[in-house]
């Protein structure tokens, strides 16, 4: 049980880090472009985000169909 909170604490500790780092870099790139950090919020959260999201998978299907027409013209399915 100890070791299981002590992991929940590291945990916990990593992710307050992680946060307060994100948050920092949100402030100072709103700073840099002299917008506020809400519009800097929307855009990762509302069109970036969403647009990896949709874009991603898309990418990963095109890949995976390409592969598996390289591995048929060069034989590869074929096992000694």
């Amino acid at each position: 049980m100890e070791n299981l909170n002590n992991l929940y604490q590291t945990i916990m500790y990593i992710g307050g880090v992680v946060y307060a780092y994100c948050t920092d870099f949100t402030i100072n790139l709103a700073n840099l472009t002299g917008t506020s950090y809400y519009e800097i919020n929307f855009f990762f959260f509302c069109v970036l985000f969403p647009l990896l999201i949709i874009v991603l998978p898309v990418i990963a299907v095109i890949l995976k169909y390409r592969l598996r027409g390289l591995k048929k013209r060069t034989g590869l399915y074929s096992v000694p």
